[in-house]
């Protein structure tokens, strides 16, 4: 049975990604160390998880598998959910797969160095954007489709 977990902390579709999961009937996990108010969806089970690094990440990595959709901006957990046969997207509806996670991990990798080595390098990622938004609906959209067609 497909389920669709959210790594919530700072996750701006949220909203978008109950949304879809409602439509298609699907249980969505919004997993975070807290901040987050319970929705009154029966399909969205709110998880909180004790505060300490990486305990949400590893929460959803413990269960996310094969028929399943996980929704991270986090490169490990997506690595670790893409090897287990989830199917992964970041927020702005970008795939993560076996193809392109590698080159993923290895920009992370690339940009930690970066800010190590310049620690007063200014700026940061791009803004979310409407398109970004749209893009995710898009993508989350034939990501549940296929995973359930698939199970």
């Amino acid at each position: 049975m497909t389920k669709l977990y959210i790594d919530a902390d700072a996750c701006p579709v949220k909203d978008e990604a109950e949304r879809v999961a409602t439509r298609h009937k699907v249980t969505m996990y919004l997993v975070c160390n807290g901040g987050l108010r319970p929705s009154r969806n029966p399909l969205v089970e709110l998880v909180m998880v004790p505060d300490g690094p990486d305990v949400a990440d590893m929460w959803i990595a413990e269960r996310a598998g094969v028929g399943d959709v996980v929704v991270t901006g986090d490169i490990p957990l997506a690595a670790k959910c893409v090897a287990a046969g989830a199917r992964v997207l970041r927020h702005n509806g970008e795939a993560l797969s076996e193809a392109n996670i590698g080159q993923q991990l290895a920009m992370r990798d690339l940009m930690t160095d970066l800010r190590a080595a310049d620690p007063f390098r200014q700026g940061g990622g791009k803004g979310f954007t409407k398109a970004d938004r749209s893009r995710f609906l898009d993508a989350l959209e034939r990501e549940l489709r296929g995973a359930l067609r698939a199970g």
